[in-house]
């Protein structure tokens, strides 16, 4: 065969790895466009009803409970990296109607591009969690890249929570949280492809020793909030609605917890 020859299929060749390159990207950015977009029930709990009042600017979304005499303490949520904020609305409803006041938060970019430690971010953070304290108690958590950002929040100003959510994630990886004095709670899925149970199990000292354990048997990391399949999630081996209200029992449980202004001690391990 001549060099002409070799030259020629070469092209031919690379041409084939671009287009399909090409293909395969325009695929990928498809799925995820569609698979981080909140559902139509997500998108329904964004309004406001007869129990829950919702409202929304800044970076903010509130959900606040129609009675009067909402309960103490308030939660403020983190969503998912590139997820659509409005997919916890849901939770956030739930948790609402059970009388507790909720700020979801929305990460700039989505949590994309450095996202999650964006100036933008900080001024949201001071914004619902005062250096100088609030009107009620604060619990923070998060779901995977929102996790992270609870569990930095809870290393750098552990003094400004009364309880800390951790869900569907590996973290705390980068701080030691061990000596954390309020009541935190753990939710791991037995399928999260993102967060692995290895994973989880490695970074549990980083926990302090009283942290409550709610593992969801069969649950994957994309069914902790109310979207798509996530790419490189594992499939789950249980109902979205399963899994969903077993994270809303953990997080409700939680804020009793923190209501009571008790905790139990006992370790339950990972």
């Amino acid at each position: 065969m001549s060099i002409a020859a070799v030259r020629g299929m070469w092209r031919v060749i690379r041409r084939i790895w671009i287009t399909l390159g090409l293909g395969a990207t325009a695929v990928f950015i498809a799925w995820s466009i569609v698979a981080y977009r909140a559902n139509a029930e997500a998108r329904a709990a964004t309004r406001s009803n007869s129990q829950v009042l919702v409202d929304h600017g800044d970076g903010l979304w509130h959900f606040t409970p129609v009675d009067a005499r909402a309960r103490s303490p308030a939660l403020v949520f983190f969503p998912g990296a590139v997820v659509d904020p409005r997919a916890y609305a849901s939770l956030a409803q739930a948790v609402a109607r059970a009388g507790y006041p909720v700020i979801l938060v929305e990460l700039p970019r989505r949590g994309a591009f450095g996202g999650a430690d964006a100036p933008e971010l900080g001024s949201r953070i001071i914004a619902v969690i005062p250096a100088g304290g609030g009107p009620r108690p604060i619990v923070a958590g998060g779901h995977s890249r929102g996790a992270v950002v609870a569990a930095r929040i809870a290393a750098e100003n552990p003094e400004r929570l009364a309880g800390l959510v951790i869900v569907g994630s590996s973290h705390p990886r980068d701080h030691d949280l061990s000596s954390l004095e309020i009541p935190v709670t753990k939710i791991v899925g037995t399928r999260d492809g993102l967060a692995a149970p290895a994973e989880v199990r490695r970074n549990a000292a980083l926990l302090p020793p009283h942290t409550r354990w709610l593992w969801i048997e069969g649950g994957n990391h994309s069914q902790f909030g109310w979207y798509g399949f996530q790419p490189m999630d594992r499939w789950p081996g249980i109902d979205a609605s399963v899994q969903r209200a077993a994270l809303i029992g953990g997080v409700l449980d939680l804020l009793a917890e923190v209501e009571r202004g008790a905790f139990s001690s006992a370790r339950v391990g990972p």
